[in-house]
């Protein structure tokens, strides 16, 4: 069977065109959410609360609830509590980071030692799977995406002042605070929602990768933003379907993809000099 009629025979499947929808929305979000992340050095926030929802997901599995309800409050609560622990404790961003992120992984494996049974459920939100993408999990997941990406464009000019010069936006009297919680919010609930599809351990991939993809080929903010979601949404079409057709984990072939088109931006800018 070529890749071609592999194609075809995907697109007759129910949880393909579920993988597609979500996971394209999810790309969007991601990609758009990324360039603010990675100019503000705050990318890596996306790995910590990746590790955050892992450990939510055990809780709402333990407790036989949804996932996704039980991950996204506790998700955005840790954004916050990362954000108070880089204020408050004279901590770095990073070391935050990496205090939240280790102590939720060491409670997600508690849990799983504690309550036996759903490991193999588990591992499928470690690594992602397409399989346990449900009806519910597209409408909130299209619900989600669409806030996130309004409220971007809402507050573009206001999240464009802050990431680039924050000081400065704070001395001409804007909130920082709020737009610096707002996106952690807005972050949080993509990175919830990205674990069914590429797993906790490559969600940050998502938000990073597409944008400095984007950033070798592009100079203005908004094209590099457009640039980015392309890219990102174009690797997330290509991953599910050569996942299909050769059997392999969606996850691992989406990210693959994103360090495919970041090599050839690169070398693109390379030839250009």
């Amino acid at each position: 069977m070529t890749f071609i009629e592999s194609i075809q025979q995907a697109v007759q499947y129910d949880f393909i065109l579920k993988a597609l929808l979500v996971g394209s929305l999810i790309a969007i979000s991601a990609s758009v959410l990324g360039l603010f992340l990675v100019l503000k050095k705050y990318s890596m926030i996306g790995d910590g609360l990746a590790h955050v929802s892992f450990a939510t997901v055990a809780i709402a599995l333990w407790l036989s609830a949804s996932p996704l309800v039980v991950s996204i409050p506790i998700v955005i609560l840790a954004s916050f509590f990362i954000l108070k622990l880089s204020e408050k404790a004279s901590m770095h961003g990073d070391a935050a980071i990496s205090l939240v992120s280790s102590f939720s992984i060491a409670m997600a494996v508690l849990i799983a030692s504690v309550a036996k049974g759903f490991n193999v459920d588990l591992m499928s939100y470690l690594f992602g799977s397409i399989l346990v993408i449900s009806n519910f999990d597209v409408a909130i997941s299209a619900a989600l995406s669409l806030v996130v990406i309004v409220t971007v464009m809402f507050f573009y000019h206001d999240l464009f002042a802050v990431t680039f010069d924050e000081e400065y936006a704070q001395a001409v009297g804007m909130n920082t605070k709020f737009y610096n919680y707002l996106l952690a919010v807005l972050t949080s609930i993509t990175i919830a929602l990205g674990i069914r599809i590429v797993g906790t351990m490559l969600i940050s991939s998502l938000i990073v990768f597409p944008t400095v993809t984007a950033l070798q080929v592009s100079k203005g903010f908004r094209m590099t933003i457009l640039i980015a979601t392309v890219i990102s949404v174009v690797c997330v079409v290509l991953g599910v379907f050569i996942s299909f057709a050769y059997n392999l984990p969606t996850g691992a072939v989406i990210v693959l993809m994103n360090a495919i088109a970041f090599a050839l931006a690169f070398l693109i800018k390379a030839l250009r000099r």
